[in-house]
């Protein structure tokens, strides 16, 4: 037995207990890692990748070596590798932005006097000015990427703060081993990871078929089905388990939609206050189910989840087999279900579609730093009639691509010349949609569903998985439910409406609003089912809103109107189309209230046009006057068609407080809020 695999034997049992042993491949990427410097794991969720760099922590802090840094997508990741590194005995510190700047400064002491071995840190934490000026005086043992394949244009979940990673990696002495590792990377993006590497790496790969998960497709496109289907058969699942939504909104709707049935559930998504609460209720199994977006996709770990639900299509079978790869790590048998919703195409492209700035985009938030030679974040809004969150997104592609650079919160040009490469962003995007194809094939197929995941990701596994649903040839979970069940989904969404929230502050001066809107109504969500798809309808095709939209919202106001004392209503005017005004007359008549007409519209740029709040809010007052000598009642109802960023209710109501209004309750039929996602 050679030395180094002695030391690493001794350290897994120093870790796992006793007896213990390597599996396939664990050693020999460990050797590697410590001999060859550069190495690559691409091995299956639950076969045991933390361990490698746990061991070679463990070795490499033996011989004298500086602390390993591990570099890691999510913070829930970090969570679990910090308990899994504590229990091997290795002393750890998460460096992350939910540290406070005196903890941070506390981490990097400890770096520096070499009192730690294992630090888990994100590539935004890594690029900050504090851990890049302490950086020279740290002394590194090894650098672990978890999570690698986010490197890579050509992952399925690439992220912009990790590709500035590669020039970490062309910097780093040859002397410091390196190991990244990931679970889902296909032959183009080992390829693309190994140039990153550096060339010359050892790549460690296993087969990933799993053998104890099983995967059902349910052709269940209406929304109602697809809750009916979640509220009567999780309860019939042993266990805990996850369901997947693209979007927030959905997460937060199933979850209510569960625990009025009776289900413990939580939604769970980036910046959701209650997110390590709910990681603690669901690792204590406190409650039955988890619905989130794929935030909860990479190195949750688990052992015990029994089901994952998809309740609408991911972007690609590689995503969709990290995603499913959480259930089943440490139990026999493991049920996964896919569900395609009648939405899905369209939510994805629109995520495909805005994963690059726009040339258009690029080129503005360039040439007005180029022009500025300095300027901070809250400069651009103002200046360009661009997103806040695609201004982020630009800065970030920026960087990353090297034209600019950022120092003491500014953002300066670089030497680089300006170039937007569209050949190859377009490039990507066609891969993506491709990819996107083979899902929809991957769900219609009738040979083994765990076989045609693998073999998506160049794993030429001959044997079917014998426990799917196509291999049983029958459904363990039929997609038939009970009427009992559909009418109680139905019910459900039919009853969804959403509060407006005011807007209390003014965009560019940040000035208090002297008297908000009061919380209003919308109705639905633009192009949703049931009523979001009449508004569309109506909107874009009959020109008209139906009268079904007329009752439903004479039954959500007629109350609402008694609670609040409302004795009017008026209607956001429009140059363009009467459709609003005809809507708030005929709804008008229904409640028994009189319909007036206070506003005035002037003749400005559509509010469509205006891409984010500064832009909105300026234009919104541009917009509308008061009609001349009009006053407005105390309590009055203010009724649009759609709502987003909601400057033109904050306007408009403003002007109805200065004509003599007390209290404006907004009513809207749809919301086309993009921030949902």
């Amino acid at each position: 037995m050679n030395e180094i695999r002695e030391k690493a034997e001794k350290a897994l049992c120093d870790f796992m207990g006793e007896g213990k042993k390597f599996r396939e491949g664990q050693f020999e990427a460990i050797e590697a890692t410590l001999t060859k410097r550069r190495t690559l794991v691409v091995q299956r969720t639950g076969w045991g990748k933390s361990m490698v760099y746990f061991v070679c922590t463990k070795l490499l802090r033996d011989e004298g070596k500086g602390v390993t840094l591990i570099i890691s997508p999510l913070l829930v990741l970090m969570n679990n590798q910090i308990a899994a590194a504590g229990n091997a005995g290795l002393k750890c510190e998460v460096l992350n932005s939910t540290k406070t700047v005196e903890e941070k400064n506390n981490i990097i002491e400890k770096m520096k006097k070499n009192e730690l071995d294992i630090i888990f840190t994100t590539p935004e934490t890594l690029f900050t000015e504090l851990v890049q000026n302490a950086l020279s005086q740290i002394k590194i043992g090894l650098f672990v990427i978890d999570e690698a394949h986010c490197i890579s244009d050509w992952g399925h979940d690439f992220r912009p703060d990790y590709c500035r990673l590669k020039k970490v990696i062309k910097d780093m002495p040859n002397s410091v081993p390196l190991l990244a590792t990931t679970a889902t990377a296909n032959k183009l993006v080992i390829a693309d990871l190994e140039e990153q590497l550096g060339g010359n790496v050892y790549v460690s790969r296993g087969h990933l078929m799993r053998d104890n998960l099983s995967i059902q497709v349910l052709n269940l496109k209406s929304k109602t089905e697809r809750y009916a289907w979640i509220c009567e058969n999780v309860p019939k699942l042993k266990g805990s388990g996850i369901i997947y939504c693209l979007t927030r909104n959905d997460c937060d709707e199933i979850a209510d939609f569960l625990v009025i049935n009776g289900i413990s559930a939580r939604a769970y998504y980036s910046d959701k206050e209650d997110v390590e609460e709910t990681e603690q209720l669901f690792m204590n199994n406190d409650i039955k189910v988890i619905v989130a977006t794929v935030k909860l996709g990479m190195g949750y770990d688990k052992g015990d989840i029994s089901f994952v639900i998809h309740y609408q299509t991911p972007q690609s079978i590689v995503a969709y087999y990290q995603q499913i790869g959480r259930a089943g790590r440490k139990i026999d048998r493991a049920y996964t279900f896919l569900m395609h919703g009648a939405e899905d195409s369209n939510v994805l492209e629109y995520f495909r579609n805005t994963a690059f700035p726009t040339e258009s985009e690029a080129k503005k938030v360039y040439n007005y730093i180029k022009n500025t030679n300095g300027v901070g974040l809250h400069k651009f809004e103002g200046a360009l009639n661009i997103s806040s969150g695609r201004i982020k997104n630009t800065l970030k592609f920026l960087i990353n691509e090297e034209y600019i650079c950022k120092d003491n919160k500014k953002y300066y040009p670089s030497s680089k010349a300006f170039y937007y490469n569209k050949k190859h962003y377009d490039k990507i995007t066609k891969q993506r949609e491709n990819e996107y194809d083979k899902m929809l094939e991957m769900m219609s197929t009738d040979k083994c569903f765990n076989r045609i995941v693998v073999n998506s990701l160049d794993d030429n596994a001959e044997k079917n998985c014998g426990i799917c649903a196509n291999c049983l040839g029958y459904e363990e979970y039929p997609a038939k439910v009970s009427d009992s069940t559909m009418k109680a989904a139905a019910d459900f969404i039919e009853q969804q409406y959403y509060p407006i929230e005011p807007r209390l502050k003014w965009a560019e001066t940040s000035k208090k609003i002297t008297k908000p809107n009061e919380t209003g109504i919308c109705l639905s969500r633009y192009g949703h089912p049931i009523y979001g798809e009449l508004v569309k309808k109506g909107k874009y095709e009959t020109h008209f809103f139906s009268d079904k939209l007329v009752e439903k919202s004479v039954q959500v106001l007629k109350p609402f109107i008694a609670e609040h004392g409302i004795t009017a209503l008026t209607y956001v005017p429009s140059l363009r189309s009467d459709i609003t005004y005809d809507f708030a007359n005929r709804l008008a008549e229904k409640l028994g209230l009189p319909c007036l007409t206070l506003l005035k519209k002037t003749d400005a740029r559509q509010q469509k046009e205006m891409e984010n709040s500064i832009f909105q809010c300026n234009n919104a007052l541009n917009s509308f006057r008061i009609v001349e000598g009009a006053v407005s009642p105390e309590n009055i109802l203010l009724v649009d068609d759609m709502v987003d960023s909601k400057w033109t209710l904050t306007v408009c109501g403003d002007i109805l407080t200065k004509a003599g209004a007390e209290h404006i309750y907004p009513y809207v039929l749809a919301s086309t809020s993009k921030k949902e996602g």
